[in-house]
């Protein structure tokens, strides 16, 4: 484990403390799952790198409106 990775229990304690007292299992379950999807997201972007603005640009650009 790196220096900047946050122990599990650590993030789920924090996470527990700021949902509301009446949030439900599927409300820990979406925040868990987005918290996974944007680690992995961010590792993917150190590992492969990321897009430039302009590729992005030109991937969307059929949905895009000048």
């Amino acid at each position: 484990m790196n220096n900047t990775t946050t122990p599990v229990k650590e993030e789920l304690a924090s996470l527990l403390e700021h949902l509301p007292n009446d949030a439900t299992i599927e409300d820990v379950q979406y925040h868990l799952y987005t918290i996974d999807k944007v680690r992995k997201g961010l590792e993917s972007i150190e590992q492969d790198g990321g897009l430039t603005h302009e590729d992005v640009e030109q991937k969307l650009s059929r949905w895009l409106v000048n």
